[in-house]
């Protein structure tokens, strides 16, 4: 393949091993003219460590609309860039997408050159339903925010995908739990690709006391794969089976039985079995 005058080229990068690299991401960020990045001084490092000396130009949050139009300036001269962020797939929950829109509106062409992605990393390997995904990227780092977005997702079917830092993880488990409640089922997978990398699935709450209780467990890069809600013809379905078991057996044996026939949380349905027969009671005094 070779390299297309007046294309930009978005370029994966590895996130933490190097050898994850492509043959072909070598060779384009070899031959283009340039190399936007979002951190020159970062990317530097992973440049020299493949001997690439390709001139580089920064392109980030704080200066993209700038930079974009001098990228769109040398690719109608017919130059040749590529586009890399810190680390993994540009744009995802990275800077580029101010760049990618004025460089479709200038007519000009885009190439993907595929590689690592810490979304799909996780994924890959959380154990969860992937057929169906959100990504939400970063929850607001503010608890009160957090909370407010993770009550718009609380009834969300698809598997949930976050991003999440050192400082904020803990905060966030915590938020998780008391919006989604401690049985919701969760990967964590911590420094992907890297020398401590941790890939833990639990329910939220053991997910919680396992990163509370290991203090190496609280550094690194976090991506969070939380199993969506129940269906709603799930949670019918439960409750219509939980209503005939009360008929013939008490409270918790009708809950746990229930939750095993409908695969539904058993203590969700303990709590709704308790205000079925409260309610049922209710009626018979006032016969």
């Amino acid at each position: 393949m070779s390299i297309s005058s007046g294309t930009l080229y978005v370029v994966a990068t590895p996130i933490g091993n190097l050898d994850d690299i492509s043959a072909r991401a070598l060779k384009i960020l070899n031959e283009v003219d340039v190399i936007a990045c979002e951190d020159t001084r970062h990317s530097a490092r992973l440049l020299q460590h493949f001997g690439i000396s390709t001139k580089t130009i920064a392109c980030h949050d704080h200066n993209e609309r700038n930079a974009s139009a001098g990228i769109v300036e040398l690719l109608q001269k017919g130059q040749s860039v590529a586009l890399i962020s810190d680390a993994g797939t540009p744009l995802i929950s990275d800077p580029g997408y101010v760049l990618l829109r004025e460089v479709h509106r200038a007519g000009l062409t885009v190439c993907p050159i595929p590689g690592v992605s810490a979304l799909i990393a996780a994924l890959s390997v959380a154990g969860i339903a992937t057929d169906r995904f959100v990504f939400e990227g970063f929850l607001p780092s503010k608890s009160a925010a957090r909370r407010e977005r993770l009550k718009q997702l609380v009834d969300e079917t698809r598997t949930l995908v976050f991003y999440e830092s050192s400082h904020r993880i803990l905060a966030s488990l915590d938020d998780l739990i008391g919006v989604f409640g401690a049985e919701r089922e969760a990967t964590m997978a911590r420094e992907i690709s890297k020398k401590f990398e941790t890939i833990r699935s639990a329910n939220l709450e053991q997910l919680q006391a396992f990163v509370a209780g290991d203090l190496n467990q609280q550094k690194g890069e976090f991506v969070l794969v939380v199993a969506g809600a129940k269906p709603l013809t799930d949670t019918v379905n439960a409750e219509r089976i939980l209503a005939i078991l009360l008929e013939e057996l008490p409270v918790k044996q009708a809950a746990a039985l229930a939750g095993k026939l409908s695969d539904s949380n058993k203590n969700e349905l303990y709590q709704k079995a308790l205000a079925m027969r409260k309610i049922t009671s209710g009626l018979s005094g006032d016969e």
